[in-house]
């Protein structure tokens, strides 16, 4: 094992493997060489003088010491993020680009109105708003804020709760006829549903 701490773009390339899986993929990503990316690996593995990845047909496959180390970079990397907004926020002031994403329903109902008002209040900020139900890495900056309605899993971002969102179940009386009206969530099972069918956590 070598003496010297990793650079943080040895892990900043380690992240991007992690997500991708494969070396061509996080080269993309990061818009470097496929070699370079190589050649961080091997050097990042070199450092910590142990193997990160198993090599295989699937791709890179981390190891179970990479998957401990994976919380300790994506807070790396969102330090290393916040500090470069600071720097750009006193250089620039109040301007720049702001990313959002969030869901169609919170997208096309909700935050119009809230948007429109931050846009009076700050016009040389100019928004993105990305409609997806897709999770966004937010770490690998694909988004800046994401709004969504289930709790995050990476450790270094930052959460707020916005509010609330009422669910209800509806029925037809020509249904409620036939099949009843289910007296718990566990009889929910047996009755036909229209709605989500891919979306797991809309389900839950």
């Amino acid at each position: 094992m070598e003496t010297r701490e990793p650079g943080w773009d040895l892990y900043r390339t380690f992240l991007a493997v992690i997500a991708e899986k494969t070396l061509s993929a996080a080269a993309r990503r990061l818009e470097l060489a496929q070699p370079t990316v190589g050649r961080h690996i091997q050097d990042l593995e070199a450092k910590l003088g142990t193997p990160l990845f198993v090599r295989s047909k699937r791709g890179f496959i981390p190891t179970v010491v990479a998957l401990a180390i994976v919380p300790h970079a994506e807070a790396m990397f969102a330090a290393a993020s916040a500090v470069h907004r600071l720097s750009s926020a006193d250089a620039q002031g109040e301007e720049g680009v702001v990313r959002i994403t969030a869901g169609q329903l919170i997208a096309c109902d909700v935050l119009p109105d809230m948007l429109a008002e931050f846009c009076r209040q700050y016009p040389r900020i100019e928004l993105e708003l990305s409609v997806s139900d897709r999770n966004e890495d937010m770490l690998n900056r694909e988004a800046d804020i994401a709004v969504r309605m289930i709790r995050p899993t990476q450790g270094a971002l930052v959460t707020r709760l916005m509010g609330t969102v009422e669910l209800g179940l509806y029925a037809h009386r020509r249904y409620v006829d036939t099949f009843g009206v289910p007296q718990s969530v566990r009889e929910l099972a047996s009755h036909r549903w229209i709605g989500f069918d891919r979306d797991a956590h809309a389900v839950r």
